[in-house]
């Protein structure tokens, strides 16, 4: 980690936040709509089996093969020097980003292996079940193949490649997915999804093979340095190798609890019910994926970049950055803490109107509904536990990372034991998996919160760690909880109405008059805050 960063860091970081917020608008609108036409063209089973296990899938091979070597080498230093020491360092990281690729392979082959022979008759019966299997498998590995390219252009802080290459790649996935369906005969439901995730795969290489076709090198170079008066020969740079193992290896407790959930609910779950699952998460997720993701992976990057190393000392510059990167943490939370306030004060006594109108009619009746209705809590959650967890893996040490791990383990006993008691033993069905991952973030974001107060206090900046400045003022949550009370009497009134926008029309009035109250009292009592902290990043750029 290294502070001597560019000035133009958190200029670029910002641009980069704001590009990616762009883009998943951009994406997740059109993919919306023509999602719209996909859940209703398709069975809950073809769904179930798509979103929840294809995804399941897919995302272990890429998660498990290339998340610590990517979070690893976000510390890299900037590769724009081009001194001698410099580009042998350049050489040995590059070499190190190769390494998703071999992982892939094994790790492909496994998971895939592992998941034809424990799925169950009813999904395994399905038509072109196993090759669409073989297609999801050769789209994760064309992601792979591109990681090298992904490491240096976000390395060199060449955001707008990721930006072109994903916005692209969705686009074509969806229409190719949509085309199939609606062209090919209805047993090929499977397959239209398979090769939409495929092209994918294929548009995200193709794009960062065009962005950096001056270097292709897919084989790692020894590289030979000298060491006093003797020479050595090396592949990789020892620190961040180390790291990036240390990652690799922690990041199979983290897959767990972050698809937990779909794990479970893969076994314990008929496939109708996991369909719903999969509408009730893409409708549930729209605003985490449109703006959570970008800044979190925006996060990351910044603080990777920002944080000084605990072997550099408590100079003026340290102490700068250190105070820049708290500002930026708390700016953050706090825009989460007034999301979970609008959320908990305006999400349950709407959300079966919503649910009516938008949700498909024949998901209705599958536990896609009383999903949605915790959503309401989960992605709040998501939210804080995203930005911790992204200053946590750039600022964290290889002690602290085993630390986590063994956190992990506890978490993940604690989140299996509380799913199965909430799902079977109380019988909250499927809400009781999400309300399992709630509890499951809570105690991850706790314990990435426990970790930045000690960070800031071993480094002599303790007093810029304050949860209550990420907490808004008495007069606010006031308002808040009286438009709360307001709008839950509204629903109260009209429970026996139809679930319509003209019958519900005095609801609707109710909670946007409150919620205009409510955005009223943040702009005139936070704005002298929200100021404060727009002045000190203008002060860092």
């Amino acid at each position: 980690m290294s502070t001597k960063k560019p000035p133009s860091l958190l200029s670029a970081t910002l641009a980069s936040g704001s590009s990616l917020v762009l883009l998943q608008l951009f994406s997740r609108v059109v993919t919306f709509v023509l999602n719209q036409a996909l859940v209703r063209l398709v069975s809950p089973q073809v769904f179930g089996t798509t979103s929840i296990q294809f995804e399941l899938l897919l995302s272990t091979i890429l998660f498990l093969s290339r998340e610590g070597v990517r979070n690893a080498l976000l510390r890299a230093p900037p590769s724009a020097d081009p001194s001698q020491d410099r580009a042998t360092t350049s050489r040995l990281i590059s070499n190190i980003s190769i390494l998703p690729i071999l992982l892939g392979v094994p790790m492909a082959a496994f998971s895939s292996l592992a998941y034809l022979g424990t799925s169950s008759a009813a999904t395994s019966s399905q038509p072109h079940f196993r090759s669409s299997v073989v297609l999801y498998v050769f789209a994760a590995f064309f992601e792979l193949l591109s990681e090298p390219m992904y490491i240096r252009t976000q390395n060199e802080l060449k955001f707008h490649v990721r930006v072109r290459a994903e916005g692209t790649a969705v686009v074509l996935k969806t229409v190719t997915t949509f085309i199939v369906l609606v062209s090919a005969p209805e047993d090929w439901a499977l397959i239209a999804f398979a090769l939409g995730q495929t092209i994918y795969g294929l548009t995200i290489l193709v794009s960062f093979a065009i962005a950096c076709r001056d270097d292709l090198g897919f084989r790692p170079k020894q590289v030979i340095i000298m060491k006093g008066d003797r020479t050595e020969s090396l592949l990789f740079e020892p620190a961040l190798f180390k790291l990036s193992v240390a990652m690799t290896g922690q990041s199979v407790v983290k897959h767990f609890l972050t698809e937990g959930d779909k794990f479970l609910i893969s076994r314990l779950s008929p496939l109708a019910d996991q369909g719903g699952y999969a509408v009730a998460a893409n409708y549930g997720s729209l605003i985490a994926r449109i703006v959570f993701q970008p800044v979190e992976e925006t996060a990351r990057v910044f603080f990777s970049k920002t944080l000084p190393s605990p072997t550099e000392g408590k100079t003026t510059d340290h102490q700068v950055a250190l105070r820049t990167a708290a500002t930026v943490l708390y700016t953050l939370l706090l825009a989460f803490s007034h999301l979970l306030l609008l959320a908990i004060t305006f999400g349950p006594p709407y959300l079966s109107l919503a649910v009516s109108i938008i949700l498909p009619h024949k998901y209705l009746a599958t536990s896609a509904p009383s999903i949605l209705k915790v959503y309401v809590y989960y992605i709040p959650m998501m939210a804080f536990n995203g930005v911790l967890e992204a200053f946590f893996a750039s600022a964290a040490s290889p002690i602290d990372l085993r630390a986590q791990s063994r956190w992990m383990l506890i978490f993940s006993g604690a989140f299996i034991a509380a799913a199965v008691g909430l799902a079977r033993g109380l019988g909250m069905g499927d809400s009781g998996l999400v309300w399992a991952n709630v509890a499951n973030l809570a105690l991850r974001a706790a314990y990435a919160w426990a970790f930045v107060r000690r960070f800031f206090r071993e480094r002599g900046a303790g007093d810029v760690v304050e949860w209550r400045r990420a907490a808004p003022p008495l007069v606010v949550l006031t308002i808040f909880a009286t438009a709360g009370a307001l709008v839950r009497g509204s629903a109260v009134a009209y429970r026996d109405a139809p679930l319509s926008v003209v019958a519900q029309k005095g609801h609707i009035a109710t909670g946007v008059v409150s919620l205009l109250g409510c955005l009223i009292t943040c702009v005139v009592f936070e704005r002298k805050t929200v100021m404060e902290l727009v002045a000190s990043l203008r002060m860092s750029r």
